[in-house]
């Protein structure tokens, strides 16, 4: 937790410089308690915002590549504690989802991103149900988090951030009754967390994973 913090005195002054960021709906994040952050996705910075602007400690995921690619992106996500996930293996993505299960049931705060994977295009894409898993397994409630400039600060394939006026809109905790054993219960949970992630973000929803829209080479 100290270095967390001495991290944390580098990583807020840094993220006010770079990002000039209005933040709304801060209130709606528990002074105590675990609970899950669910935002969009439009930047490698995302996963570094937050735990960087909110007083909480907030533990974020992010893909393997993000500690092992650029130097920027390793910068970013050790400044933000950001927990990483192999995408490709099914039995890492369960493990990180159970690490994320232990942090919440210990009364932290854990922030995701249900897309999976960046915005091709700065529009919304389909959640994926881990998220749901999450919240059905735990009883965490979830905030949906709206972010917006990110892609302006650290545009795609970019290496050198720009300062942009960044946007982070925090909505009101979701809870859901439901079975994390259901794909079912799984599907619908994370499709009403994206719906609220939407009205927040006012992005076009697109009912495909990105990761599918990027891999078709239908978007760069």
């Amino acid at each position: 937790m100290l270095l967390y913090q001495v991290v944390k005195s580098v990583a807020t002054p840094l993220a006010h410089a770079m990002c000039r960021p209005h933040i709304s709906g801060a209130a709606h994040v528990p002074r105590r308690g675990g609970a899950i952050l669910a935002a969009n996705h439009l930047s490698v910075i995302d996963s570094f915002l937050l735990p960087a602007l909110l007083p909480r400690h907030v533990t974020f995921t992010a893909k393997n590549e993000y500690f092992s690619g650029n130097p920027l992106s390793q910068f970013f996500m050790r400044l933000g504690g950001s927990l990483p996930i192999d995408r490709d293996s099914a039995h890492a993505a369960q493990a990180m989802l159970d690490a994320a299960a232990d942090l919440l049931e210990r009364g932290e705060l854990f922030g995701i991103h249900p897309e999976g994977t960046r915005s091709p295009d700065g529009r919304l894409y389909r959640g994926k149900i881990g998220v749901a898993w999450l919240a059905l397994k735990t009883g965490a409630p979830v905030l949906p988090v709206a972010l917006s400039g990110t892609e302006k600060v650290l545009p795609l394939g970019a290496k050198v951030p720009r300062p942009a006026r960044v946007g982070i809109t925090i909505g009101k905790p979701m809870t859901f009754d439901g079975d994390h054993a259901s794909a079912r219960d799984r599907r619908r949970v994370t499709d009403e967390i994206m719906a609220a992630i939407q009205e927040l973000s006012g992005q076009e929803y697109v009912p495909a994973y990105a990761a599918s829209v990027k891999a078709s080479g239908g978007m760069t």
